[in-house]
């Protein structure tokens, strides 16, 4: 009797597609930096817990962190085509139930814990998103029970067994543009049999209560987190406008440090800053608030990046991005009309989608699948029309078409957004006082 496949079972063609997918992730960010693996631990099972601000990003992301098998859990709505249900299961991705779904479907979630402890039980990283659902926010989301449940039934399964809840923070410049910037942070994990055992005082119930506790505290601790109240885009705007600031006043006296890195201690020492400023002088942040609230307002209404705000260095970055733009024109502009049935694939795509957050997803899938099937399209057709000799160059210089080009017009439309800045005095002065009130404290 064929013994039946199990979802974290070794297959040599999800091997294979592994390196390909891994690689168009790193491509469609221009700077992807894991921080923290060496806390990961080596001894037992892990359960990986990410914070979930990207649809199919994080866990992509996630996923290439290491050459290691992950499997991973997804609503269950989307398993409900037979056919998508088997690619799911094919890319080690498991149905889970929500509360809107329903009490009695809530319960057909037993199987997958059970699923998930025996993934465990062969040491193959199970991750989760404990928040239960995405939000494109520098914030964090009640965690839901499912992660304990499964973690606390995989402990009295595999009591020999060191079983970790290891929380993970995923940053991203940008949630919504192609070749943005992403961030992981590895925070300090969770040994779920200690816990118990310090705990053992508690009824299971209040345990899972604890342990939720810690796992959402050293989760905001590995994000950039700002409390998702009222003053959230006044915060986030505040953030920006300082950063560059306050990351040279955090490296004086240090080594160089990665960009990314600073940028996440500056951002966080903001948040923080305003939050100890709200005890000790709540006149001169009720005033600070009130410029970033008016900031945001201003620069969206006038579709500015923020890019151009926390911009480090603003004469030599628009010069700088004029020149590069000019440079790749000859380049952009033909290679672009190659590209085009992405973009309007992308586009199409787009206009059927009510969540943002999935945007990137989508433009991620349609390049993983449809660039290369035009690679082969516009191969043939060079090679059937011109001399090898013409045509192999021609092929080997449209292979980076997509990325070439994207960066052309984001640069482009970051000049435009400077301009937009630099004419706007009045946005301008707002960022000052601003930088005056943060940054001479």
């Amino acid at each position: 009797m064929r013994k039946e496949r199990k979802i974290q079972d070794n297959d040599h063609l999800y091997n294979l597609l592994r390196y390909y997918v891994d690689f168009a992730l790193r491509l469609s960010y221009r700077n992807v930096r894991y921080v923290g693996r060496d806390k990961i631990p080596q001894d037992g099972a892990i359960i990986y817990a990410p914070n979930h601000t990207n649809a199919l990003m994080d866990a992509l992301v996630l996923l290439a962190m290491d050459r290691r098998p992950k499997v991973f859990v997804a609503r269950a709505d989307i398993f409900r085509n037979p056919k998508i249900a088997r690619i799911l299961t094919w890319l080690k991705i498991m149905p889970i139930m929500r509360i809107r779904d329903g009490y009695d479907e809530v319960k057909k979630n037993n199987q997958t814990f059970e699923r998930a402890v025996d993934v465990l039980r062969d040491k193959i990283p199970f991750c989760i998103f404990p928040e239960g659902t995405h939000q494109a926010k520098y914030s964090s989301l009640p965690l839901s029970k499912g992660i304990f449940r499964i973690a606390f039934q995989a402990q009295e399964m595999m009591p020999d067994m060191p079983l970790y809840i290891v929380p993970v923070g995923l940053r991203y410049g940008n949630f919504f543009r192609f070749r943005s910037t992403v961030r992981v942070q590895i925070g300090e994990p969770i040994n779920v049999g200690e816990f118990i055992a310090t705990h053992s005082q508690l009824s299971q119930a209040e345990q899972m209560v604890e342990m939720k506790d810690m796992l959402s505290e050293r989760m905001q601790r590995s994000i950039f987190y700002i409390p998702n109240d009222e003053n959230y885009d006044a915060t986030y705007e505040i953030c920006a406008a300082v950063v560059k600031g306050q990351a040279r006043k955090l490296s004086v006296g240090r080594k160089r440090q990665n960009q990314l890195d600073l940028h996440f201690e500056a951002n966080n020492y903001t948040v923080n800053q305003i939050a100890a400023l709200r005890q000790s002088d709540p006149d001169r942040v009720a005033r600070l608030i009130e410029l970033g609230n008016e900031a945001s307002a201003m620069r969206k209404s006038q579709n500015i990046s923020l890019a151009s705000v926390s911009v480090k260095f603003p004469v030599l970055s628009r010069v700088l991005k004029t020149l590069f733009a000019l440079v790749a024109l000859p380049y952009c502009i033909p290679v672009s009309v190659l590209t085009l049935p992405i973009n309007l694939l992308c586009s199409f795509i787009f206009t059927k989608l009510r969540d943002y957050a999935f945007r990137n997803s989508v433009r991620y899938l349609v390049n993983l699948l449809v660039w290369p099937l035009l690679m082969v399209i516009y191969s043939i057709v060079a090679y059937t029309v011109l001399p090898w000799q013409w045509a192999l160059p021609i092929t080997i210089a449209l292979l980076p078409a997509p990325i070439v080009a994207h960066e052309t017009w984001r640069l482009l439309r970051l000049g435009v957004s400077d301009i937009k800045l630099l004419a706007n005095s009045r946005l301008r002065a707002i960022y000052r006082e601003i930088r005056e009130i943060i940054l001479t404290k």
